[in-house]
């Protein structure tokens, strides 16, 4: 096995998590400008951690249908597929913004804090979801 990274697409910034080796554990791990060359940066992490696979977090609305947003991570995850060659897939992150805002308001972050780390927070809450998802569908 090899880890995975997952991102939480946002408009100004992209969180950015990864898996362990064995794909059980994810961990946040940095937040990037999405205005500012992000596959090439994405690029560099997928090398330095020896990633075999993105999942890109895609906001669907609560009804399960896709929106603009949605619309823009799909594009998104085509894209990044196609330029790195590298395996990439969508993943419903309906709500995980909202679980992260929750851990880290019981953490008692600030204001300020919370909004620089809050989707690298996300990335990872999405990331474990979809691995978690995976191993009950191995097992």
């Amino acid at each position: 096995m090899a880890r995975i990274i997952g991102l939480d697409l946002g408009e100004k910034r992209i969180g950015i998590a990864v898996s362990d080796e064995t794909e059980t554990i994810s961990s946040s791990l940095k937040v990037i400008d999405a205005n500012k060359k992000p596959i090439r940066a994405i690029k560099a992490l997928i090398d330095e951690y020896n990633a075999e696979a993105v999942v890109v977090g895609m906001p669907l609305n609560m009804d399960g249908t896709k929106g603009p947003q949605a619309e823009k991570s799909a594009d998104f995850a085509s894209r990044l597929g196609k330029e790195l060659g590298i395996k990439v897939s969508t993943f419903d992150e309906r709500l995980t913004t909202k679980q992260g805002e929750a851990i880290l308001l019981e953490a008692d972050l600030s204001r300020k804090k919370r909004k620089h780390t809050i989707d690298k927070v996300a990335a990872q809450i999405m990331l474990q979801t979809y691995l978690d998802m995976n191993k009950e569908r191995e097992a």
